[in-house]
């Protein structure tokens, strides 16, 4: 990694959306730590990038994420905080175990992750952007998601809290919301043709997202085209948290656009 290239963070880079994202930036010049809890994962997506880093790191740990910065030798201009988790189950049956390891890791990770950036940003008097992956199921609820509509939601609320707190630093702190994607954590239940043809035609665009949408999304929020756009959540979702009321019956009247 040259020292003048400018350095992006990306964490839970071993695959899926993270894996667009570090891939999205180092075409956009940046060379990328890749960050993952898997390190034989992100010394993959690494090795295929022009100035890719690779480190095993497990974001709730504070020290580790520490250690890993500090590794890197000097501070990043670009945070993205992608890594995440689902323990799936009924709030009624759930464990607390599994509730508190979400939390820890979807939100108090990414505290954590981008805090240390933050820090490193502010020390070198430079800026920089930092973004932080949420989900739809942080603006709507999904049954036997567990914790992580709540680790999301708490997390959009952290973006904003985040963005007004160092915006006099120059950093810019914006999340994006995907939602139906086909890759990642999602990727398995798609396998299914039948289940996917059903969750394809309640999207309005028609499609399943991809990572790679959600990383178009990210490289915009992180370059001088987004230099006035911060403590915002996008929704990148082609359409579907609007589309509740299409799903529900109407009367025949108002679907001929009649007066009832």
């Amino acid at each position: 990694m040259e020292i003048g290239t400018p350095l992006a963070v990306v964490t839970g880079a071993g695959g899926g959306i993270g894996a667009a994202i570090a891939t999205s930036l180092a075409d956009r010049g940046y060379g990328v730590a890749v960050l993952d809890i898997d390190g034989d994962r992100a010394g993959d997506v690494a090795s295929r990038l022009v100035g890719g880093q690779a480190l095993e790191v497990d974001i709730s740990d504070e020290s580790a994420v520490d250690d890993a910065l500090d590794r890197l030798g000097r501070p990043p201009s670009v945070v993205v905080a992608n890594a995440g988790i689902v323990r799936f189950g009924k709030l009624l049956e759930l464990s607390v175990s599994d509730w508190r390891r979400v939390i820890e890791v979807n939100l108090t990770g990414t505290f954590v992750v981008c805090r240390a950036g933050a820090r490193r940003m502010v020390d070198a008097g430079a800026g920089g952007s930092i973004v932080a992956i949420t989900s739809m199921n942080g603006v709507v609820p999904g049954p036997g998601s567990g914790a992580y509509t709540a680790s999301k939601a708490g997390l959009n609320q952290l973006v904003g809290q985040m963005a007004i707190e160092w915006g006099a630093a120059g950093i810019r702190v914006n999340g994006v919301a995907p939602g139906l994607i086909d890759g990642g954590m999602s990727g398995p239940i798609y396998a299914d043709p039948d289940f996917r043809r059903a969750r394809e035609s309640r999207v309005p665009v028609g499609r399943l997202g991809t990572p790679e949408d959600i990383a178009q999304v990210v490289s915009f929020l992180c370059s001088d085209d987004a230099e006035y756009i911060t403590g915002q959540t996008l929704l990148v979702d082609g359409g579907v948290t609007h589309n509740m009321i299409s799903q529900l019956p109407r009367p025949s009247a108002v679907e001929r656009g009649e007066t009832l």
